[in-house]
């Protein structure tokens, strides 16, 4: 079993098919909020999305936490509102799809990093979801340069969001690390 913040956290649950299903379940209902609750931002408002998506790979490592993610798109894919305006296959072909499919490459990716060790540490973690981040970033932006041209991906895929991101990866140098010494005591 991999040596992860929810191993150390909540080692009954992890230890357990029943205890991982509840977290998948959890984790997919955690996402549907951060997907609908905004906060007033400059210059876009905010969701809390990528950084759930973020901190689901560090603490449930890449296995828990891509199937996690996995299940939230699947969830999504058959039609459940668990995306920031609903559900349905649309949003799998649609302008937000890359961002979508880098949920689950970034929570995968987060997840091995997580489990080598490196979220222990603020700038750990500070590299650790920098990468997770940039693969959202990748293939969401990517997807819309496809769309609508890599100008229109930069300017209304990436720049808007650069500050509310920053301000993610902030909080997480700032939270994650601190829940790895308190898994210690």
């Amino acid at each position: 079993m991999p040596n992860t913040l929810a191993t150390r956290l909540w080692p009954a649950a992890t230890g357990s098919t029943g205890g991982k299903i509840l977290m998948v379940l959890a984790g997919t209902a955690l996402l549907t909020l951060s997907a609908k609750v905004q906060f007033p931002f400059w210059p876009v408002p905010m969701t809390m999305q990528t950084f759930v998506v973020l901190l689901i790979g560090v603490a449930y490592g890449a296995r828990l936490g891509g199937a996690t993610v996995l299940a939230y798109l699947a969830q999504g894919a058959v039609g459940l509102p668990v995306f920031a305006a609903g559900g349905g296959l649309a949003y799998l072909m649609g302008p937000t799809a890359g961002y979508l499919i880098g949920f689950l490459a970034a929570a995968v990716l987060v997840g091995l990093l997580a489990e080598r060790g490196l979220c222990r540490t603020r700038l750990g973690t500070l590299a650790t979801f920098l990468a997770g981040t940039a693969v959202i970033f990748a293939l969401g932006a990517g997807w819309l340069a496809v769309l609508f041209g890599p100008e229109v991906a930069l300017a209304s895929g990436v720049l808007p969001f650069l500050l509310s991101e920053a301000f993610k990866i902030a909080l997480a140098v700032a939270l994650v690390p601190l829940a790895w010494t308190l898994g210690r005591s």
